[in-house]
């Protein structure tokens, strides 16, 4: 039996549920920014304690429209260098200058420290990443910062779905946040992405941007230079029907990784990356860093052609300042996110993962160990 890296889990039930909401769209015609969109909308603000919710085509759009909102063209805006090519694209399409920061090696975030190092007499906003769903216990201490200095802070929310720190949910500490529902989120609806915000400004402006930048639905006067950003009403009521499971499919998740939290502790070399005091993950990523030297494509070679079981994708194997595409930015090492992308895994995580698939996974995860690290 192999154990993939990573699964979609749609039950019948909620298979079913879906096929309906697709009939009545179909029926009624109500195709784009209709009563599914609404209520895609209202349901995850409301899993999120947070007033406004806005559905777009993706996470990417999502960032983006925060920082069109923001004003950053021209000016500089603090990105993490472990992140994926995104963060720093929307930057980039919103006319903004991406400047690349390191990150805390116990949170593999920003800090307040690595931030307030990025920091230019230009900057106008900075994304703080909740890299595989952990929330910084740094993140107050991030806002302050930023307030202080009369810069937006916008939470890069991808992976952090149902993720809290003191009681507080992503995407209620900057701005606006925005997440990501491409396929391999924790839920999804194939593609899509959601801002949520306290601010009706912000709520309003990113209507009209995500709709071509028109004044309002019916009209054809456009007073932002926005895009087709629209979420269909087919991906609305797949999101809507798969949200419903956020809780459970977390709680399944930090199940397992509690089997592996206890199964690493016996495996000396192995680190994985801990949960802060009054964090609470949605285990998006399980990673661990390997000891330098520990070849880690033999390690997910070993894993996978011995014992079936394939390890997830890094989070994120070459850092931004790294990326061809992004080389006019680069301006120095940055040796933690560098470290961090050359030395750890992930290992399997499903919202519906079962016992022996854990089992299977430990067992391949010890006699690996002993061959290539002990």
């Amino acid at each position: 039996m192999d154990v993939p890296a990573a699964r979609v889990v749609y039950p019948e039930d909620d298979r079913s549920a879906v096929a309906d909401a697709v009939t009545e769209i179909l029926a009624t015609g109500a195709m784009t920014l209709g009563p599914r969109t609404e209520r895609f909308e209202a349901a995850f603000a409301d899993a999120h304690e947070v007033p406004y919710a806005v559905a777009v085509t993706s996470g990417t759009a999502a960032l983006e429209i925060a920082l069109r909102i923001t004003e950053v063209a021209g000016r500089d805006v603090v990105v993490p260098a472990n992140t994926f090519y995104a963060t720093a694209a929307a930057v980039l399409h919103a006319g903004g200058r991406p400047v690349f920061a390191d990150v805390a090696a116990d949170t593999f975030a920003l800090s307040a420290a690595t931030l307030e190092a990025a920091l230019t007499p230009a900057t106008a906003a900075v994304l703080l990443v909740h890299i595989g769903g952990l929330i910084t216990p740094e993140v107050d201490a991030i806002r302050r910062l930023c307030d202080d200095r009369g810069i937006q802070l916008i939470e890069d929310a991808a992976h952090a779905h149902g993720c809290s720190y003191d009681g507080r949910f992503a995407g209620s500490f900057g701005a606006a946040g925005a997440f990501s529902f491409y396929a391999t989120k924790v839920t999804t609806c194939g593609e899509g992405g959601m801002l949520v915000t306290a601010s009706d400004r912000l709520r309003d402006e990113a209507r009209i941007y995500r709709d071509q930048g028109k004044g309002s639905f019916l009209t054809n006067h456009h007073v932002r230079q926005g895009y087709s950003w629209r979420l269909s009403e087919v991906h609305a009521a797949i999101g809507e029907v798969h949200l419903r499971r956020l809780k459970e499919f977390i709680e399944t998740r930090r199940e397992v990784a509690d089997r592996y939290h206890v199964a690493l502790a016996g495996l000396p070399g192995l680190q994985p990356l801990a949960e802060p005091p009054g964090c609470r993950s949605n285990y998006y990523k399980y990673m661990v860093l390997l000891p330098e030297g520990v070849d880690r494509a033999l390690f997910k070679s070993e894993m996978r052609e011995r014992f079936g079981v394939r390890l997830p994708g890094e989070v994120y194997d070459l850092p931004l300042h790294h990326q061809p595409v992004l080389a006019a930015y680069a301006d120095g090492p940055l040796p933690v996110a560098e470290d961090v992308c050359a030395r750890h895994v992930c290992l399997p995580v499903h919202s519906d993962m079962r016992d022996d698939e854990v089992d299977q996974v430990l067992s391949a995860l010890s006699a690996v160990h002993a061959d290539l690290i002990n």
